[in-house]
Order: C-alpha cells, then structure tokens, then sequence
C-alpha cells in the first residue's frame, strides 16, 4: 500500500489484509495480460477481490462465528485463486516465476488465515498427518 497512507478501520492494520491487497495488485496485473473474455481471467479477478473483501467484512463482524464464517470464505478464495494460477500454468499462459510470485504469496494469506480462524473459533483442529492415498 502506498505511504502515509490513514487508517481507518481496524481490518485495515491486519497484515493478511495488507497481503491480500498485494495479491489483489498481483492477480490484476495477470488478468490484464490476459483476454478480457478469457473465463479464468474472470475468476481469479474475482476470487482475488473476494479474499480482500471478506477479510475486510469478516474483521467488522461481532460474533467470533461471524468472523469465522467470512475468513472461511476467504480461504475458499484463496485456494481458488491457486486453482487459477495452476491453469495458467499447465495452459502456458503465464511463466512459472510469475505462478510462484503469486503462489506464495497465497500461501501466506492461508496460513495467517488459518491462525485467524483458529484464534476466533472453538473448532478443534489435529495436528499435521500423514494420509496414505
């Protein structure tokens, strides 16, 4: 975000929401390069505003339920902000360096995510397993 920038809501100090925006930035600059009628360039255009935007309502909500339910939303975004960026991949439309660029970046709004709905919410959660396939 850009400096001297005001802040005015709470949701707009929490760095997942200042993440989001770069990824925000990011997604909007592939979808630029990409048709206008291109279908994915729709979706990842709006699961991108979709993560900002329930980060940012999720935040104004009273209930700790509240809150969860629109950062489970927001991690819903997220991992179809990835599935995006997996076709763009395998489709060769956009390089694998720029994929990663974006890849990680959503990888850290999941993980900040996660701590926020854990820190909110009475679900229990196991620990990292192994699943055999």
């Amino acid at each position: 975000m850009g400096e001297n920038k005001n802040i005015y809501f709470d949701h707009e100090k929490l760095k997942v929401y200042q993440l989001a925006l770069e990824f925000n930035k990011y997604a909007h600059q592939i979808c630029s390069k990409l048709d206008s009628r291109s279908d994915i360039r729709n979706q990842l255009d709006r699961a991108s505003n979709s993560i900002v935007l329930n980060i940012a309502e999720g935040n104004g909500k009273y209930s700790k339920k509240d809150k969860c339910r629109y950062f489970d939303i927001s991690l819903g975004s997220s991992f179809e902000s990835a599935g995006c960026l997996d076709i763009l991949s395998i489709r060769n439309i956009v390089s694998n360096a720029d994929i990663n660029v974006g890849k990680f970046m959503i990888k850290e709004i999941v993980s900040m995510l996660f701590g926020l709905i854990k820190s909110n919410s009475d679900r229990v959660y196991e620990e990292s397993a192994e699943y055999e396939s």
